[in-house]
């Protein structure tokens, strides 16, 4: 296939080549497997060693072994059953892949799904790199992997998906006017089964649509974490009823309050749905807003609530994104149709093999609407 004209984000076509070439086993690691490839970012999985931290740390200068040396409380074996890691608490984890990156092609990272939604707090390191959740054209190394579970204490093992990383060549941004191309060949966002028009839509200035909170017509409108909850077994699909770790959130008048430092997981209003040939990333639409932080998971592959019919033309109405939120220092009103969060989309180099949960033996989050983590029983995905 061809590559794009500018730069892009590699699909599974380009990635499942590079297991084991680019994207290695540790030392002593397990082998890569197929499965862990998605339409445009491949899984990476909690390696054996993990170390509970006095504190985190600010990526530089110095290898993170360095750091490690200085900061850790202890080692942690996540073999066999794993281990328990308390709420609060600061731990680094190896990951089980190393990456051996070109000169050309860089990497970033983003959690998955299912840890936003359980309120696992993480972050990717690489060793010298001064930046969280990106790693450096060229750069050949070990991954790290900050986990910080801040609502529920959670029992991880190695072999664990918390995070993702896509590779890409270049910048794949895309233009707000390219943005608007596309939008006018194929809507993007939808209110219930009707295509929003392009002048209803809020485009921002980086490739991005600004996108809203939806409370009206869901009962419960979104889902407040419990204190105290038992703990959770993140690896374990369908296993917690979600009575002990989860209340209901009610929006009577489409407005609701949120109390500082409760973590909630709301719906957006819109249904979007992701093109083939293009993936995105949610972003808070002012990282300055002092009551609120956004939680995001952030990455959507190809194909996110995208349908077609048997001539390949796009059907459906899309699928709703779920938005994990934490209101800081004061109680803070959050009312239906307020702008909470942005989409920006990228290029990827074509279309997909298979579109974001195709040809999957676990469930997706592709027909969601106001869905937890996997390991819930209440519909939850994976």
């Amino acid at each position: 296939m061809a590559p794009t004209p500018h730069g892009h984000i590699l699909t599974d076509r380009e990635l499942t080549p590079l297991l084991e070439l680019v994207l290695l086993p540790g030392t002593d690691g397990l082998p890569l497997q197929n499965a862990q490839v998605q339409p445009a970012s491949v899984d990476l999985r909690l390696g054996r060693r993990a170390w509970a931290m006095r504190a985190g740390f600010l990526p530089g200068g110095e290898a993170v072994h360095t750091r490690l040396e200085n900061l850790a409380d202890g080692e942690i074996d996540l073999s066999g059953d794993g281990a328990r890691l308390e709420r609060g608490r600061v731990y680094l984890v190896e990951l089980e892949e190393r990456l051996a990156l070109p000169s050309d092609v860089s990497a970033r990272f983003n959690p998955r799904s299912s840890a936003g939604r359980c309120d696992l707090f993480t972050r990717v390191l690489v060793n010298r790199h001064p930046r969280f959740d990106e790693a450096p054209p060229g750069y050949r190394g070990p991954l790290y992997l900050e986990v910080c579970p801040l609502s529920f204490s959670v029992q991880l093992r190695r072999g664990d998906r918390l995070c993702q990383v896509r590779l890409q060549k270049g910048d794949p941004a895309i233009s707000t006017g390219a943005l608007r191309a596309i939008y006018r060949e194929t809507p993007l966002a939808f209110r219930g089964d009707r295509p929003l028009r392009e002048d209803e839509v809020l485009f921002g200035d980086q490739g991005d649509l600004l996108l809203r909170v939806g409370l009206e017509g869901r009962d419960p409108a979104g889902w407040c974490a419990r204190p105290n909850a038992p703990l959770l077994h993140f690896q374990s699909e369908n296993h917690h009823d979600p009575t002990p770790f989860w209340d209901p959130v009610h929006a009577p008048e489409g407005r609701c309050i949120l109390h500082p430092e409760h973590f909630y997981i709301f719906a957006s209003s819109e249904r979007i749905r992701i093109p083939p040939h293009l993936a995105a990333e949610m972003l808070p639409v002012d990282v300055g807003i002092g009551e609120l932080r956004n939680n995001y998971a952030g990455f959507f592959d190809n194909g996110f609530g995208w349908q077609e019919d048997a001539n390949g033309q796009p059907t459906g109405h899309g699928t709703p994104a779920v938005l994990e939120v934490r209101a800081h220092d004061v109680p803070f009103l959050v009312e239906d149709g307020q702008i909470f969060f942005r989409l920006r989309f990228f290029r990827t180099n074509g279309r997909p093999t298979s579109l974001y949960g195709e040809n999957r033996k676990s469930k997706s989050y592709r027909h969601q609407d106001l869905t937890l983590a996997r390991c819930f029983r209440s519909g939850g995905a994976g």
